[in-house]
């Protein structure tokens, strides 16, 4: 069963990097409150840059002693998460209201369930 759970970790921590790259070409940065009112090239290049430490931390800290932690830590963002495009759905600067990118955030969601029911039967 563990690496069964891997693998569902992994791959729903590749929908999570599609939605980021959904995120640009959707221009994501509009709805954060620091990058809402800066200009769009300038909170583009801001916000592809964080995700540069971001992909790193994760990684570093999934190939780490801490992968059972970096597991329950992203179970849980990828649930808030989820919640928060929901929240957010009516949102006028949400681009994310079409079913590609719906079928990409709300199963990151629910796999992050599922993962962490397994996480915390095993």
């Amino acid at each position: 069963m563990p690496d069964l759970l891997l693998v569902l970790f992994l791959f729903n921590l590749s929908l999570f990097l599609l939605h980021e790259m959904d995120a640009i070409r959707r221009s994501e940065w509009r709805l954060f409150i620091v990058l809402k009112d800066m200009e769009d090239s300038k909170a583009y290049k801001v916000f592809t840059f964080i995700h540069l430490f971001l992909y790193v931390i994760i990684l570093s800290l999934l190939f780490s002693q801490y992968q059972t932690i970096i597991f329950w830590v992203l179970d849980v963002f990828f649930i808030i998460h989820a919640i928060l495009h929901l929240f957010f759905e009516r949102h006028s600067r949400n681009e994310f209201k079409n079913s590609f990118s719906r079928s990409i955030i709300y199963p990151m969601g629910i796999l992050a369930g599922i993962h962490l029911l397994f996480l915390i039967n095993i």
